[in-house]
């Protein structure tokens, strides 16, 4: 239905586009549980060259490789997110200077230029627009055992677009930390789920 909620993954022709392939089935499931959102528990899978990506009000995007848009990839990414879209891009590696990492920024850089992906205060409403996070980003496993460069990155960056997160961008292997069958999160005392409901309900609401 028209009307309801549906989870965009970006496949773009550079890299690893499919990775975490059971986090977008276990972050719907937060959206069921937890919102009054009407949900498609299916993701989608969409190409950036494709204007089915306008369309989508929640794009993720992500990947351990290169990240090198073709030209019309780079045009729709931009005017997606010019014009109200919303692209959570998070780096599987872990790692700000590895290679998903420094080509990722890079493209921002050409796309949105110099200094506009930047780091966003950790008071920032998205960390209170649902559930609350007073400490900001929360902490991954993969951080904490060492993974990828070795850093508990206590922050995450955006482009902002008047004032709006346009692109959120992590370092944080979120995708990895979601990347679990949604049963099992009976097993977990606090649903680690729970910050990707913020990053959605700050990309419909805000």
């Amino acid at each position: 239905m028209s009307n309801e909620f549906f989870f965009t993954r970006l496949q773009y022709e550079s890299g690893d586009w499919d990775v975490d392939q059971r986090m977008p089935s276990n972050l719907l499931n937060s959206l069921v549980e937890y919102t009054t959102l009407r949900v498609d528990t299916r993701e989608r899978i969409i190409s950036l060259e494709s204007d089915e990506l306008f369309r989508s009000p929640f794009c993720y995007l992500s990947g351990h490789k290169l990240v090198e848009f073709t030209r019309k990839e780079r045009e729709n990414f931009e005017k997606y997110v010019r014009n109200g879209g919303f692209v959570f891009a998070d780096d599987c590696n872990h790692d700000i200077d590895g290679l998903f990492a420094k080509s990722f920024e890079r493209q921002m850089e050409e796309i949105f230029g110099p200094g506009e992906l930047a780091k966003i205060p950790n008071d920032h409403e998205l960390y209170s627009i649902f559930f609350e996070f007073e400490d900001g980003p929360p902490t991954t496993s993969q951080e904490l055992n060492g993974w990828g460069d070795d850093l508990v990155h206590d922050y995450l960056k955006a482009i902002r677009i008047d004032g709006r997160i346009g692109v959120l961008y992590s370092n944080k292997d979120y995708g990895c930390e979601w990347d679990y069958d949604f049963r099992n999160k009976r097993w977990y005392k606090i649903d680690n789920t729970r910050f990707g409901v913020n990053i959605v309900m700050y990309a419909l609401t805000s």
